[in-house]
């Protein structure tokens, strides 16, 4: 029989027993809470750190859905050789929507067409509907525009900022420049063959161009361009000890800030990509070549009394004197007879060895990425030999010209052309004739100025020395008589050379001021005479009314040539009085040996004298 002691140590026991498995379970069950939480807290711990951390703090959403490009770079200034700013940056701001937040497509098309009125409202709806979640609306708005816009607070409507690449001259360099697309890489000239190094930014790209010389290159062949009803015209100035590109000008020419501008032929640079057939400047690399080689000298000479016929060609001259001419003479009266013959005494692969070094057979080295390739024969054949060496057969650049010029005026030596300024000493160079040929090939360049066909380059106290040059224009497979390229290229002071400056003009017509011609001595040389006069003062050359340089000698026929007609005394009867007066025996119109027209007037002079005038 159980006591009551013992029932109530066992209940005690029961209780207790009771107790402790109590007490087992709600220990585990805090344990097993504490183990979810800590696991919770850690997931969101970890979720934290992936947003603010792994992913840069951005919104996923957006970050999967809109993807703007990073601030650009500004893109570095380039300046000319005085520091003037050419190309700049501006910082600007672009609107664009996140079509899945607009709310109101309608009420917000409505409202930016309000704000910008150069948008389409139908066209605006179209890409505020569209299904991706980003479409540019307008770039590079003004600051009021900008306003305007963020002034309305329309959902899914905003701004990206950037720069936007504006050129302060306009059209003044527009060929050298060229300019960039809408995203800001460059698509043409500097700005393109220099897109890496602007787009890294830092200092400024200083140009060899003096945008003051610039200006008076664009003016003067726009005011010849216009008044011959040229078609084009190309120019340039070249320094000729370091081959700097001073100014350089092709027409018809765009402005970089209006990219539609560059549409049709004012995109394309006459200068660089151009490549022309010449004509008669091309004289001068041939006696140049004659007298390096020792082919001749400038006593020397050759038959010039009758046309050349080769196979089915005939090569004669314009202005024929039907005689033997030294080579001074070939130079000055511009003789193809006389270079022809030169050239065939040089030698086929010796004129190509020359033409080589004066850089007329390779495509010019400068940094633009419009460059043209030159046009040469095929097969060098006796007859391209005769015909190159008075510039036909083969086509060259402006600037491949100006170089080759500045190569035999500077003494000899020919450097690479560059559109950079030199900060170093120029590049050491090549030569490609001696001194002494460099020498004489200036003085023969001073005869045609101041006694040939470039007489209207001629400026006092500058000495100009150059050549003239008249191409018929390639037509088919055949030559247009009544389209020419008319140029010409000078240096100066000729006895001590500083500039070549080439003016070239594409298909001039003939005015009346003119006698109807438009040869180069009648409308390139006057325009690099304007130009040399105007550019001088501006480089720091003063005139000198003393230079001199000594000419090479010239031997008069013994009959007077055309260019001085014979003249007889005539009787005018005046009133009651007989007076004499001299008149040239020449028709009005004839051309003269210098490729001038002659023009009579005859006049009553106060005296009672008639005058005759040659103009």
């Amino acid at each position: 029989m159980t006591t009551p002691i013992a029932n109530a140590r066992s209940q005690a026991r029961k209780l207790d027993g009771a107790r402790k498995q109590a007490l087992e379970t709600g220990r585990n069950r805090l344990l097993v809470t504490a183990v979810v939480l800590n696991l919770a807290f850690a997931a969101v711990i970890a979720r934290v750190v992936d947003l603010t951390v792994m992913t840069n703090g951005s919104e996923p959403r957006v970050a999967r859905t809109v993807k703007l490009a990073d601030p650009p770079t500004e893109r570095a200034d380039v300046v000319d050789r005085n520091g003037v700013i050419l190309a700049t940056s501006l910082p600007t701001v672009s609107l664009y929507a996140d079509p899945g937040n607009i709310l109101n497509v309608d009420d917000a098309a409505d409202r930016l067409v309000r704000a910008l009125p150069q948008l389409n409202r139908t066209e605006t709806i179209v890409k505020l509907n569209s299904q991706t979640r980003f479409a540019w609306l307008k770039r590079d708005l003004t600051p009021s525009q900008h306003y305007e816009i963020n002034r309305f607070g329309i959902p899914g409507i905003a701004f990206q900022r950037g720069e936007r690449r504006v050129y302060p001259q306009g059209r003044l360099a527009g060929h050298v420049l060229g300019l960039t697309d809408v995203d800001g890489r460059g698509v043409s000239g500097i700005e393109r063959y220099f897109d890496q190094t602007l787009r890294a930014g830092g200092g400024p790209l200083r140009l060899a161009l003096d945008l003051r010389v610039q200006a008076v290159l664009h003016e003067e062949l726009t005011a010849s361009m216009k008044e011959f009803k040229a078609l084009g015209a190309a120019g340039v100035i070249l320094d000729v000890d370091t081959g700097e590109i001073v100014a350089m000008v092709s027409l018809p020419d765009f402005d970089p800030n209006a990219r539609n501008d560059i549409e049709g032929e004012a995109g394309f640079n006459n200068v660089t990509k151009g490549v022309y057939e010449i004509g008669s400047i091309f004289k001068l690399f041939t006696v140049a070549m004659a007298l390096d080689t020792g082919t001749v000298d400038l006593s020397g000479g050759y038959d010039a009394s009758e046309p050349i016929h080769v196979s089915r060609f005939t090569i004669s001259d314009y202005h024929a004197k039907n005689r033997w001419l030294s080579v001074p003479e070939i130079i000055l009266h511009s003789s193809n007879i006389g270079a022809a013959k030169m050239a065939v005494d040089v030698g086929t692969e010796m004129q190509r060895t020359y033409l080589e070094r004066f850089g007329m057979i390779s495509p010019a080295l400068v940094e633009l990425p419009e460059v043209g390739v030159p046009l040469t024969p095929s097969k060098w054949r006796p007859v391209n030999t005769m015909t190159i060496s008075y510039g036909y057969g083969i086509a060259v650049s402006p600037l491949q010209l100006a170089d080759g010029i500045a190569a035999l005026v500077n003494g000899g030596i020919r450097r690479p052309t560059t559109i950079l300024l030199n900060t170093d000493e120029p590049a050491v160079g090549e030569r490609v004739i001696s001194a002494e040929t460099s020498r004489q090939i200036r003085s023969l360049m001073r005869l045609v100025v101041s006694r040939g066909t470039g007489r209207k380059a001629d400026v006092p106290g500058y000495l100009i020395g150059g050549k003239t040059g008249t191409a018929d224009k390639q037509s088919g497979r055949g030559y247009a008589m009544d389209a020419k390229i008319s140029s010409f290229v000078g240096a100066y002071p000729i006895n001590d050379p500083l500039y070549v400056v080439l003016a070239l003009f594409d298909e001039p017509v003939g005015i009346k001021r003119t006698s109807n011609y438009a040869t180069g001595g009648w409308v390139a040389a006057p325009a690099v005479g304007r130009i040399v006069r105007r550019m001088a003062p501006i480089v720091g050359i003063a005139p000198d009314l003393y230079g001199d340089i000594e000419l090479p000698r010239v031997a008069l026929p013994k009959q007077a040539e055309a260019s001085a007609p014979s003249h007889r005394a005539a009787g005018f009867d005046s009133g009651a009085a007989k007076t004499t007066a001299v008149v040239w025996q020449v028709s009005p119109g004839t051309q003269t040996s210098n490729n001038e027209r002659v023009v009579l007037r005859v006049l009553q002079a106060p005296s009672g004298v008639l005058a005759a005038n040659g103009n």
